[in-house]
């Protein structure tokens, strides 16, 4: 369970890193530049993690297409409004905003789903929403559109996430990649050449390559810690990418938050953790796990 628990913090540890390096392009390509290279790059790596069994000839076949649609471009416009905020906002601010997935899920599963919350998950969504407005603390600083485009990321992997629920059992991991890659090459694509594409010179190249393998190696690295550790013992590490905001943040970008973001931080990270133990104990580990990349 150890090495499983230890995968899982490199993993997100990568996932971090592939959010560092897209910050920093910020002002040098489109959102969409720097969309199709990202996905491109990871889709490049993802290609040898296929499972056996599994072709990626075959990815097309799916016995749910429009839910399974449906959920690669939640992905698409996830990945498309994360890279938005990361170039326009600092880290913290950016991961407190998409930690409000799990509490949106919460939401959305009464809405959507018809199920009953109880007073624990309410009460998580209170704190999360609380722990949320003493990092951006509107009212007190500048919004802008970056903290729209955070919260829609959190909104769309909430959504995502429902969807995810009735197709993990149904669709193989080739598909769900597979149409993802697909529509984001091709959406992003079309986007950068109907905005303004500039070619990358040689340094910005390797960086573009090293946010498509950091994101592959997350992939990977969690995939593989899921072997050794249930996914109820390895979801909490997911919050190790809030220090990972801070520490980068404050190395690269000189974004230093004060004490009421930091606690506002553990605030949001102690709320999705409540969520987390309440809908293990609902629905059992196998078809809740709300701390899987939803985006490339």
């Amino acid at each position: 369970m150890t090495n499983g628990i230890l995968l899982a913090l490199i993993a997100y540890a990568s996932y971090s890193g592939s959010d560092a390096v897209v910050k920093s392009l910020g002002g040098q390509f489109t959102v969409f530049e720097i969309g199709f290279f990202t996905t491109l790059f990871a889709g490049f790596f993802l290609f040898f993690t296929r499972p056996a069994g599994e072709r990626w000839r075959d990815f097309w076949r799916t016995r749910r297409p429009w839910a399974v649609q449906a959920r690669a471009w939640a992905g698409i416009a996830s990945g498309v409004l994360s890279v938005y905020a990361f170039t326009t906002i600092p880290l913290a601010e950016v991961y407190a905003l998409v930690f409000l997935a799990p509490l949106c899920v919460t939401i959305l599963s009464t809405v959507v789903l018809k199920e009953k919350v109880g007073p624990w998950r309410w009460l998580a969504v209170v704190a999360g929403f609380a722990g949320v407005m003493l990092v951006v603390r509107p009212g007190f600083r500048e919004l802008n559109p970056g903290h729209l485009a955070a919260f829609g990321v959190a909104f769309l992997a909430a959504a995502s996430v429902i969807l995810m629920r009735s197709l993990a059992q149904q669709e193989k991991r080739t598909t769900m990649l597979g149409v993802l890659i697909g529509y984001g090459l091709l959406f992003n694509g079309v986007g950068a050449a109907a905005t303004s594409f500039t070619v990358p010179d040689g340094k910005q190249l390797v960086w573009l390559v090293m946010a498509g393998a950091f994101t592959a190696c997350g992939q990977l690295l969690q995939l593989l810690a899921v072997k050794y550790a249930p996914a109820n013992r390895i979801a909490p590490t997911h919050y190790s990418q809030i220090v990972w905001a801070v520490i980068l943040g404050a190395l690269f970008f000189q974004e230093y938050p004060d004490w009421l973001s930091l606690v506002g931080l553990a605030v949001v990270g102690g709320s999705g953790l409540l969520t987390m133990v309440r809908e293990e104990a609902r629905l059992g580990t196998v078809r809740w796990n709300p701390f899987s990349r939803t985006r490339l």
